[in-house]
């Protein structure tokens, strides 16, 4: 190999390099612009009952750190539900939410049913527990 050929192969080998680097930093760059965990739940899920089996999970968000862009993304959650003759369930769910741009505070609402038999049944729903909070 002539050292010309040696400096053309080290050339591109670093401007490869640095293009990789630069594309990473901006790649960093693009996810702290909304942090992973942007939005947190201002308190515990309301649970609303609404007929025997029929329910209304409401949560609050606090998306202040979403800014002027706002966000969007997914609760996915857990409920633990019993009917009266003591058969109990545990279902994953999800909701879908949206913080507006500035506007800091927002509630998303899902609407569940949670019985074994179609509505024969009183149920209660016995905990909401949160497994993930996505954010874009």
């Amino acid at each position: 190999m002539h050292s010309t050929d040696a400096i053309r192969t080290k050339t591109t080998a670093l401007a490869l390099i640095a293009m990789a680097a630069i594309s990473t930093g901006a790649t960093a760059g693009a996810a702290t612009a909304v942090p992973e965990h942007a939005v947190v739940l201002t308190q515990d899920p309301l649970i609303m009952r609404l007929s025997k089996d029929e329910f209304r999970i409401a949560f609050g968000i606090n998306g202040e750190r979403c800014g002027a862009r706002g966000c969007s993304g997914l609760i996915r959650y857990r409920v633990d539900w019993k009917t009266p003759d003591g058969i109990t369930r545990s279902e994953l769910r999800h909701v879908n939410y949206t913080v507006l741009p500035n506007a800091g505070r927002t509630i998303a609402v899902d609407r569940q049913y949670f019985d074994t038999a179609e509505g024969q049944h009183t149920t209660d729903v016995l905990k909401v527990s949160i497994d993930t909070i996505t954010c874009l």
